[in-house]
């Protein structure tokens, strides 16, 4: 069975909305508990989508990238971003000690979201024959999908991305100052490893590990989970 295009909007919609705004809504959580409140004076710790909707973000270009591969048969990586949650590191308890934990956050969500999506799909077993079993399994193999792209993506070292926050926090402060000024070409580098593929090449293994944890920690077959997700992408 092949989606078709809306069919395959329909999977994915829920679970990247919620897979991009929660991942930022972690941050600011997190961020309050060690004392920063930006985010919090801003509505910004909450679970609903509206407040972190990113309109090219959140919406068009995880739709553009499925339009293109449904259209083209790219097996591109789907991914997105919400509005940026604001976090002042300065208002951290301890700064450098705590940015490691509020960067954390939205991988950690995602992780648990991807556990979520996994236990979905459990749940599609569960019932049987049922005509709500085949949507629940492919918007869980979705939920699965993104997560763990996100998951990935965000955890490599490089600033912006929470992976080069946690190696600033990690790192002694003279190599931590000096790995820090990357930041303001973070985004031109990425996309950099993006247009000549050597992102795909770095993550796809952490991909797959996950999925693999994720499978395991749920109970479900590996392969059976691998399945599931290449026919939402197919």
């Amino acid at each position: 069975m092949e989606l078709t295009l809306i069919q395959k909007i329909a999977v994915f919609a829920l679970p990247v909305i919620f897979a991009i705004t929660l991942h930022e809504a972690a941050h600011g959580y997190v961020a309050r508990h060690f004392g920063d409140m930006t985010a919090a004076s801003q509505g910004r710790i909450t679970a609903n989508p509206i407040k972190h909707i990113d309109l090219v973000g959140t919406i068009l270009v995880p739709l553009g990238i499925l339009i293109m591969s449904k259209l083209f048969g790219a097996g591109a990586i789907l991914f997105g971003w919400a509005k940026p949650v604001p976090v002042n590191f300065a208002n951290l308890r301890r700064p450098k000690q705590d940015m490691l934990w509020v960067a954390a956050a939205g991988p950690g969500m995602n992780l648990v979201m991807a556990v979520f999506w996994a236990l979905v799909i459990q749940a599609g077993h569960a019932l049987g024959s049922s005509f709500a079993t085949a949507p629940m399994m492919l918007m869980g193999a979705a939920g699965v999908f993104i997560n763990v792209i996100l998951m990935a993506l965000n955890l490599l070292p490089l600033p912006p991305l929470d992976g080069g926050r946690i190696a600033v926090s990690l790192l002694p402060m003279k190599q931590a100052i000096q790995f820090s000024r990357i930041e303001p070409y973070g985004f031109f580098i990425l996309l950099g490893l993006l247009f000549t593929g050597v992102l795909s090449i770095v993550l796809w293994p952490l991909i797959n590990l996950f999925i693999g944890l994720t499978a395991l920690v749920t109970g479900l077959e590996p392969a059976q989970l691998i399945s599931l997700i290449q026919l939402v992408l197919a």
